[in-house]
């Protein structure tokens, strides 16, 4: 048993960037995951609607908890080798696209239908409307729910512990088992998560000010 030092919590410090790794793989897989829904939800096809609504239901109605076990326990079963980084990176993907699915397909569905209506009479085909009239204006309407679900997979990765991958959570796992020092250990843990996730908490109400007050003029 050793005391907690410098080296304690520079190991701690250092895990961060596979937390902040992690956390940009999780949200760029799930932004091309969540457009994918968002786009199959909105096109009008009923089978990829269905589809997509489906595999919002199950990402959405289960614990991320469940989600990482089923892909790390559950890829050897079906004959793939899988590491927790990778197991963590897609379960994590998967889980975020279902929700960023979901907000987005809400964002789009909030332009105004006068402008869908307008497209269709531009004769404008179904890619050229959604990318010349309805996603522009989507987007500005999803950056700040966007920015503040950034903050919730930064906080999710700390699961990705459960199964092995070393991140902050993991990191200060270590070090207690070492020093015996929950107090401090974890105290440095929440510290570090705070100082990843205020300043997007607060850049995400700052953008959410500024659309309201766009709204008003």
């Amino acid at each position: 048993m050793r005391t907690f030092g410098w080296s304690e919590l520079w190991f701690i410090v250092m895990a961060a960037k596979w937390t902040i790794a992690l956390s940009a793989i999780a949200f760029a897989g799930g932004t091309v995951v969540g457009l994918s829904v968002a786009l199959a939800r909105t096109g009008g096809i009923a089978l990829l609607a269905r589809i997509a609504t489906v595999f919002t239901q199950i990402f959405q109605g289960t614990p991320l908890l469940l989600q990482l076990f089923l892909v790390f326990f559950g890829a050897p079963i079906l004959g793939f080798e899988i590491n927790p980084w990778l197991a963590a990176a897609a379960a994590l993907t998967l889980n975020s696209g279902a929700f960023l699915g979901e907000i987005w397909r809400g964002c789009i569905q909030a332009v105004p239908r006068g402008q869908w209506e307008a497209a269709e009479a531009l004769s404008l085909s179904y890619r050229w409307r959604m990318r010349t009239v309805i996603l522009p204006q989507a987007l500005k309407i999803a950056v700040p729910p966007t920015v503040g679900y950034l903050v919730q997979i930064i906080k999710g990765t700390s699961l990705a512990a459960i199964i092995g991958f070393t991140e902050i959570t993991r990191a200060g796992q270590i070090i207690d088992n070492a020093t015996f020092q929950p107090l401090i250990v974890f105290g440095v843990v929440g510290a570090l998560y705070f100082i990843l996730c205020w300043p997007l908490s607060l850049w995400a109400w700052r953008l959410e000010k500024r659309h309201a007050r766009a709204l008003t003029r």
